[in-house]
């Protein structure tokens, strides 16, 4: 998909390393921390065109300790946890049946 790794908090995707960079998740909560901190999006290129997805780089100090690494992969592990609860309130989508499988009435 995008040629990198990918870091998990047990069955929550958070984060990404490509191109020996560390990206986190982000969203529209913790986004703004990001941009503030001068932080710049994942990309790449696909069919020709840039794409972007919603990870980011995170402020080279907060790679030299555990402790300034604490609240970036915080925020990381909250967007992806607020990503999952809103794909589990989702209504099931149902597919279509087509004509051949669809029962008769008696």
């Amino acid at each position: 998909m995008f040629g990198g790794h990918g870091l998990y908090v047990g069955e929550v995707f958070i984060a990404i390393v490509a191109s020996e960079r560390l990206y986190l998740k982000v969203d529209a909560v913790s986004l703004p921390a990001f941009e503030a901190a001068g932080c710049a999006p994942f990309t790449y290129e696909a069919k020709g065109k840039p794409m972007t997805m919603a990870y980011w780089t995170v402020p080279d100090e907060a790679l030299e300790s555990p402790e300034s690494m604490a609240p970036w992969g915080r925020r990381a592990l909250d967007a992806a946890l607020r990503a999952a609860l809103s794909r589990e309130k989702k209504p099931a989508r149902l597919k279509p049946v087509a004509a051949s499988q669809k029962i008769a009435k008696r």
